[in-house]
């Protein structure tokens, strides 16, 4: 069982001295490896262990396709002014055709999670002789896992899956114990910059999580689009979370006085201080209005844009 360190009763520098500790004694003299998509969690990972490991962490940027708009680019910059270097890897093309025709939830998280662990990261971390991964999970991700609520794709040793048999390396999470607001207080004393532990998680999956159906590039480009939209609508609330989702039905619609078989985005904020339960924010009216006539003007196909009013649970924050 693992002992939670909630974000109150959390010491920053005590936990921090701790777990660079544990990692070097970890990796020792050899090599770890760890995937960074801008995400709270990861990045938080990875300033903890270049702390512990310096030059002897590689990291790696994993461009699936199914990353927000200029991520990769974004996030490379700034950790290059934290002095990490980033290594952006193109699978674009191998998680799209893992992903083509399934529409099952479940399936699609697995087909991400054997893609990026056994082929995509697998082969990375042949090429880099490394024997550890440095991974991000939080302990929302195991509770939702063991609870059955949804798999998450970060999870192994607490279902039983040894990551050394399965994918030739073994996993650190030195994260393992911390909610997300004890995570985000982990990256300002690891001096983060505001924008990247302060901002708005963001799911393994990426915008996988948040197409319900069958995961295309065209899907993804729709959604990617309502998200740029959304986000910058709702930056300035005191928001936990907010996002677009694109379903999968088409709905009825009318553009130039015709009848338009479009596309519906749903758009999620919500208020929550650790994800385990959440309720929907109360957003001006007005505020929905404008996001809806921005995303129905501005992206192609949609023709509906609906808000989720369901609490966590019954509901749960992303829609996958």
């Amino acid at each position: 069982m693992i002992k939670e360190i909630t974000a109150k009763q959390l010491n920053t520098a005590k936990f921090i001295k701790q777990k660079v500790k544990e990692i070097q004694d970890f990796v020792g003299d050899g090599t770890a490896i760890n995937a960074l998509s801008g995400g709270v969690d990861s990045s938080v990972v990875t300033m903890l262990g270049h702390k512990a490991l310096g030059k002897n962490l590689k990291t790696v940027f994993v461009e699936n396709g199914l990353m927000r708009q200029g991520e990769a680019e974004r996030v490379a910059a700034l950790f290059k002014k934290l002095g990490v270097k980033i290594e952006i890897i193109d699978a674009k093309k191998e998680f799209f055709a893992a992903l083509k025709g399934i529409t099952d939830p479940e399936e699609k998280r697995e087909a991400i999670t054997q893609t990026f662990y056994k082929k995509v990261f697998g082969r990375i971390v042949k090429k880099s002789k490394a024997k550890f991964l440095l991974q991000g999970t939080i302990l929302t991700d195991v509770d939702e896992t063991a609870a059955g609520i949804k798999r998450q794709h970060n999870v192994f040793e607490q279902l039983g899956i040894d990551p050394q048999k399965t994918f030739g390396y073994r996993i650190l999470e030195p994260l393992i114990q911390l909610r997300k607001d004890g995570v985000r207080k982990t990256g300002k004393a690891l001096g983060l910059p505001n924008e990247l532990f302060a901002r708005i998680p963001f799911p393994g999956p990426a915008l996988a999580a948040r197409v319900i159906g069958e995961i295309t590039p065209q899907r993804i480009e729709t959604v990617r689009m309502a998200t740029v939209i959304v986000e910058k609508a709702l930056k300035k609330i005191k928001a936990f979370q907010y996002m677009a989702i694109l379903h999968q039905d088409r709905v009825t619609g009318m553009r130039n006085g015709k009848r338009d078989f479009g596309q519906q985005i749903e758009i999620r904020c919500w208020d929550s201080v650790d994800a385990r339960t959440a309720t929907p924010t109360n957003l001006p009216y007005k505020t929905l209005r404008k996001i809806a006539d921005e995303i129905t003007n501005k992206v192609p196909g949609v023709v509906s844009v609906t808000y989720n009013i369901a609490t966590k649970p019954p509901s749960t924050i992303e829609a996958i």
